[in-house]
């Protein structure tokens, strides 16, 4: 037999305080592996916790100005139990606050619609599905499947072992000490790889892949290699093996620390990056400075071209530790809208072998001798 609480919160009537507040308690007697069910068209934050009983506990607290028509209902259902939020009437705008404080059976499904509201959940095993209209989702010490959505919020995944997909369409995302093949995406907003193995063995901290719509990307470890892009942000990858691929529209690019191959690409900003060993490098900035740092003793043909346009300082150089032969365009060439001349410079280094190649406009280029 199932058990179904429904409220309509008449607190101003009752208290005669349009902003009073009312708390909610509940409990049901239920089976590990079931399911929790948010359908929320009031919104509503929530934090659901996972303990070693076969119990859910609800607690529900309503207030704001609006909080009169806001229908609460808390029902036990043959598979677990279902909050749902609604107004009794509409109006041409509300204001509730709605706080869910849940604790389920450390193995539990919880799905989740939700007009609005941050997500925070906890210490459980089982399938995570839904989405919220906005709000941060906090996800930490889960194990299982995640299909998670915000239109407006941060994301951060840690201690879990997980499989899946997690995006917001607007905000920074945080993976930390995750095991599984979970794919962590932003729209807008930079995101954090921080000890992340895949479950094959091999890791997204190994072979890290990130694609934003918009913000910047910050990697502390790539050991395997990372493929990043964003539409309009900064990269920064502080140590990778094997490549590095960045790419952004528009911002600077930094690594710190690379032992493998790399190509760097933005539309406009500077480039600095040190390289371990002997490698394939090629480095594009349509207008920006470029420092690279390669070490003394490996063999490289270098090729260098520095453009700079007619309106700008035409100051611009490019400074080698290396030796180089360079030479500079007499005529102004009219073929890419602005008119520009080129500095072009070449040299081979102990014996040649790696490709150094650098394009950049209106910018100085620096060719360094590490250790």
């Amino acid at each position: 037999m199932r058990r179904i609480l429904t409220i309509a919160c008449l607190i101003g009537l009752l208290t005669g305080a349009a902003t009073a507040a009312e708390t909610v308690e509940r409990e049901f007697q239920v089976r590990s592996g079931g399911l929790l069910e948010f359908d929320l068209e009031a919104g509503g934050t929530i934090k659901i916790t996972g303990w070693g009983r076969e119990t859910v506990t609800v607690a529900a607290r309503i207030g704001g100005d609006d909080a009169d028509i806001v229908v609460l209902t808390v029902e036990e259902t043959s598979g677990g139990v279902h909050i749902a939020t609604d107004y009794r009437e509409k109006r041409g705008s509300t204001s509730s606050s709605i706080d869910f404080e849940v604790q389920v059976p450390s193995v539990f499904d919880v799905k989740i619609d939700s007009i609005g509201g941050g997500v925070s959940i906890e210490g459980v095993e089982g399938e995570f599905t839904g989405k919220t209209m906005g709000g941060a989702l906090k996800l930490t010490d889960l194990k299982g499947n995640l299909k998670l959505t915000t239109m407006g919020g941060s994301i951060t995944l840690t201690k879990s072992d997980v499989d899946g997909k997690v995006t917001t369409m607007g905000g920074r995302a945080l993976v930390e000490d995750v095991f599984g093949d979970v794919e962590v995406t932003s729209m807008g907003g930079n995101v954090v790889h921080r000890r992340v193995t895949r479950s094959n063995g091999t890791s997204i901290g190994d072979q890290v892949q990130i694609t934003t719509m918009g913000g910047s990307i910050d990697v502390s470890e790539a050991p395997s290699g990372a493929d990043v892009h964003t539409m309009g942000g900064d990269i920064t990858i502080s140590s990778a093996r094997e490549y590095v691929k960045a790419k952004t529209m528009g911002g600077d690019i930094r690594i710190d620390e690379v032992d493998g191959w790399v190509k760097a690409t933005t539309m406009a900003g500077d480039v600095d990056v040190t390289v371990l060993g002997g490698h394939d490098i090629e480095i594009t900035s349509m207008y920006g400075e470029i420092t690279l740092t390669v070490p003394s003793g490996v063999g490289l043909d270098i090729d260098i071209e520095l453009d700079y346009t007619k309106n700008s300082s035409r100051d611009y150089r490019i400074e080698s530790d290396f030796p180089l032969s360079q030479q500079e365009s007499q005529d102004w060439d009219y073929g890419h809208g602005s008119a520009r001349k080129t500095i072009k410079g070449t040299g081979t280094v102990g014996g040649g072998g790696h490709k150094v190649v650098i394009r950049t406009v209106n910018g100085n280029i620096y060719l360094k001798q590490g250790r």
